[in-house]
């Protein structure tokens, strides 16, 4: 937008600049003309007195000499010869004597042609074009009823006297009228632009997980509506958060009462196996318990915090260990692959934890007693894909499954598990799908990103800059 505005508003300067500054440079030429030419104008009309008085040269001679143009040798007066010798008639004994015929002469150096002279001793005046500028011819009458020719020479530099300073002052005008509409433009653009990047970039640290953002209010009446309703959305959601938090935590709570309970039957089983993996069991139940209620409590910002990392490999060797001891109760074949090595992963110990349970607990749910499973991680450049199989009936509608609150594929469920494990994969940037696997059950694909969630941050990031090179 803000580009876009400085090109509107050069192209509309530029264009009333030249519609004024083009027009007004030719008057000024024209002025520039029309001087020179008056002041050659008036320049003859300071010979006419002396022609109207006398046609003697020496006295021409000396009054255009006092001129200005003249004594610049820019003019020349053209006298003509008389028509016929005067002769006189006399009466009586005394014969008449001829008077000698007075003979052309002109004085000053002549610039103009004879032809165009010969032209304006007929009584009209012209402007002919000579080498180096032009020749004012102004006739003049003489006594005798004829017309001498004032000729006044007027060089080029007469004529465009002035004329290239003022197009220059014309041009700077110009140039800074567009600099000044260019500089005002862009700064009407900046004002608009900056309460809109601020926006978009709290919108994008708010996608981020970065609830404490807020937008200052600036700008256009529409931006700061905007900004308003942004800072109010955000205040929303800071407060349904918390009061998810609250209801999480209460929700636990109120667990601890028959987790109690189960703890103390749980010690009255005695001595075996069985009775171990059940006390077991209960003892985490109970510390998981403990930790969602610190984690529903927490103030901070999960998002503002480095992530904690894990090793993918250990955790999925530990919790096969854990669901092993179920499986070979049930008849069920356990296979895992691929966790011989070290692979650490963008993701808290707890949270692997919490979603590797979700999908094994899936499998021990809603599969029939001795139905098979598998566990394969594999590891790619930039992510690792965790592979949960099994020989069951499969999901009939994996989208739904995946949405929460639709359920994990039989009676009695919450819709929380596969909720659970999609939440961890998307906060590195990954995903989860269901499909069908090998042994002909259900297959859940897990895969975690091991940017650590940034590739999400920079497409955010980059839709950002789009936005704004858009601008």
């Amino acid at each position: 937008m803000r580009w876009a505005l400085v090109r509107v508003s050069l192209a509309v300067t530029v264009m009333v600049v030249l519609a004024f500054a083009v027009p007004l440079g030719l008057v000024v030429k024209e002025l520039a003309r029309d001087r020179a030419f008056a002041d050659a104008e008036r320049q003859a009309a300071q010979i006419r007195p002396a022609l109207a008085i006398t046609t003697d040269r020496d006295q021409l001679e000396r009054a255009v000499a006092s001129s200005q143009a003249g004594g610049e040798e820019r003019m020349a007066v053209h006298v003509p010869g008389d028509e016929a010798a005067h002769r006189g008639t006399g009466t009586g004994t005394h014969d008449a004597h001829p008077v000698p015929a007075r003979q052309a002469y002109d004085i000053g150096r002549s610039r103009a042609e004879p032809r165009d002279v010969e032209t304006a001793r007929r009584g009209r005046s012209a402007v002919t074009s000579v080498p180096g500028g032009y020749a004012l011819l102004q006739p003049t009458a003489l006594s005798t009823g004829e017309f001498a020719v004032v000729e006044v020479y007027v060089p080029h530099r007469a004529v465009g006297n002035g004329v290239t300073t003022s197009w220059a002052i014309l041009t700077a005008v110009g140039l800074g009228l567009v600099v000044g509409s260019v500089a005002l433009a862009d700064r009407l653009g900046l004002r608009l632009v900056r309460p809109a990047e601020r926006l978009a970039r709290a919108a994008a640290e708010l996608g981020e997980g970065k609830l404490g953002v807020r937008v200052r209010e600036g700008g256009p009446a529409e931006l700061r509506a905007a900004a308003v309703a942004f800072n109010s959305m955000a205040d929303k959601i800071v407060q349904l958060l918390a009061a998810e938090r609250e209801l999480a935590a209460d929700l636990s709570h109120r667990l601890r009462t028959p987790l109690t309970v189960l703890r103390l039957n749980a010690a009255s089983l005695g001595e075996g196996p069985a009775a171990d993996q059940t006390r077991a069991a209960v003892a985490q139940l109970e510390r998981e318990v403990d930790q969602l209620i610190r984690a529903a409590r927490e103030q901070g910002e999960r998002k503002e915090r480095p992530p904690l990392g894990c090793d993918a490999c250990e955790v999925i060797r530990d919790r096969m260990d854990f669901w092993s001891a179920l499986a070979e109760d049930e008849g069920r074949a356990a296979g895992l692959a691929g966790v011989d090595t070290t692979v650490r992963v963008p993701v808290a110990r707890p949270e692997l934890v919490a979603a590797l349970d979700a999908m094994l607990g899936n499998v021990f749910r809603h599969t029939p007693e001795g139905t098979a499973f598998a566990v394969d991680v594999h590891r790619s450049e930039d992510a690792v894909i965790v592979l949960v199989s099994d020989a069951g009936p499969g999901i009939a509608d994996p989208d739904a499954a995946l949405r929460r609150g639709h359920g994990d594929g039989g009676p009695g469920s919450t819709g929380l598990g596969l909720d659970i494990v999609r939440r961890v994969a998307e906060s590195t940037g990954g995903d989860v799908r269901i499909g069908r696997s090998v042994l002909g059950g259900t297959e859940v694909r897990v895969w975690l990103a091991l940017d650590g969630g940034d590739g999400p941050r920079r497409r955010a990031r980059r839709r950002v800059r789009r936005g704004r090179a858009r601008h």
